[in-house]
């Protein structure tokens, strides 16, 4: 068997000679044109067979001092070369992570051979490929086979949108929550992921809420229909509690708040006795008569039982369904909608028919149960009022970072749905 020459033994011709010959092998394809050298691609060959042998032909340090000595070699390797034994290694049961991490990360066209293929890629590599990889081995990634939940929140973390549609629309991959919040988070920016969001098994009633408020109509018909759920069981449980808490003069404000989330009623009696209207009826047909103003819009909230805040946003928003809830949750009648809808100065007809719409909201006022619309209503109540600290505000009008983490589930929820609002 001949020997590699050994470099120190020959002539300074040689050994520039030699030099020369490996600069030229070592060059990459977007370097100099490949050359074909065959013991090359041979010796490439045998090592990943060796490595490719099961465990009852060669033991574990074997394979692994191999599996090194081919890294060496691909490091330096031509693409074409790359590419073959990354196609060769990604049907194994099981690859050295070495060989793993420099060809996950290698140009997208040989990494994805792994990326797809490799079933026997461990969590760790599949998150070293998002911290090293290009966007484009993310988006790889995001349509791999049964993504976890750590890898997926990584993945969401990049913020790149490609990445995050590719994620949603992978039906084999699994959310964890704070991957969906991100989702939620950006698709404000991107609306085209909001229809994957809807189809998302994971998203719960807290992200589908806040998403509410710039989905499309057809979306909002399913948040309203799939997570506008009842309170029955909450009631039946903390019924003797609200004994408890009048007893006790209503001291603790954190029973409170909750409790206020919880009871039947939703107009504010107290808030009725100090208003110079009538009747919540009465203050919107006044403002139907006369215009919205910022007074009877907070009475309007007011005797709804929300805060100024929450009514403002619920007033303003564009579709219209966060009126069909307002009203279906606070008892009002079809022709008070009617009014509030007249009130705002929009359009109540079009070619002499109802206009499309104030049909719809009123499709959707029908559709909603009280109890139902109750929820959603308070929900927005806690999160978009109660939620949104001073602070929150101040950071959120100067557009300051602030530390997500740390946030409380309505926190989150409050930031991302006044965050444009107060920027403006």
């Amino acid at each position: 068997m001949s020997t590699p020459p050994d470099s120190q033994a020959l002539s300074p011709e040689d050994e520039m000679s030699v030099d020369d010959g490996l600069i030229a092998v070592g060059a990459r394809a977007d370097e100099a044109p490949e050359q074909v050298f065959p013991a090359r691609q041979t010796l490439l060959k045998r090592l990943a067979d060796v490595v490719c042998l099961p465990e009852t032909r060669v033991n574990a340090f074997e394979r692994a001092v191999t599996a090194d000595l081919l890294v060496e070699m691909l490091r330096e390797a031509q693409k074409g070369e790359r590419l073959r034994v990354a196609r060769r290694l990604s049907k194994l049961s099981e690859v050295p992570h070495t060989l793993v991490r420099l060809l996950i990360t290698d140009e997208p066209e040989i990494a994805r051979f792994l990326i797809e293929d490799c079933d026997s890629l461990a969590e760790t590599d599949l998150l070293y490929c998002v911290r090293r990889g290009t966007p484009t081995h993310c988006r790889l990634l995001a349509a791999r086979k049964y993504i976890g939940p750590v890898v997926a929140e990584a993945l969401t973390d990049t913020g790149d949108i490609d990445t995050v549609e590719q994620l949603l629309k992978n039906r084999t991959s699994t959310l964890s929550q704070g991957a969906i919040e991100v989702a939620v988070s950006l698709s404000q920016d991107a609306p085209r992921l909001v229809p994957h969001l809807i189809r998302r098994l994971e998203l719960r009633p807290s992200s589908a809420y806040v998403m509410f408020w710039w989905a499309d109509a057809d979306v909002r018909r399913v948040i309203l229909s799939r997570f506008a759920v009842n309170r029955e069981v909450m009631q039946d449980s903390a019924g003797d509690v609200f004994a408890m808490a009048a007893k006790e003069k209503w001291g603790d404000p954190l029973a409170r708040k909750a409790l206020q989330f919880i009871e039947r009623r939703q107009r504010n009696r107290e808030a009725l006795k100090k208003s110079p209207f009538a009747s919540l009826e009465a203050a919107i047909a006044e403002a139907a008569r006369s215009g919205m103003t910022r007074h009877t819009a907070e009475e309007i909230s007011y005797l709804s039982g929300i805060k100024p805040s929450t009514g403002a946003k619920i007033l303003r928003d564009g579709g219209g369904e966060a009126l069909a809830v307002l009203c279906k949750a606070t008892g009002l009648k079809k022709a008070d909608l009617r009014n509030l809808w007249r009130a705002l100065r929009r359009p109540g007809q079009k070619d002499g028919e109802v206009h499309p719409d104030l049909e719809r909201v009123l499709v959707v006022y029908d559709t909603l149960a009280v109890d139902r619309a109750q929820t959603v209503l308070r929900y927005w109540n806690w999160s978009l009022s109660s939620a949104l600290t001073p602070m929150m505000i101040r950071a959120l009008s100067q557009g300051e970072s602030m530390e997500i983490d740390a946030l409380s589930v309505p926190q989150r929820a409050a930031m991302l749905a006044f965050a444009q609002d107060l920027k403006r």
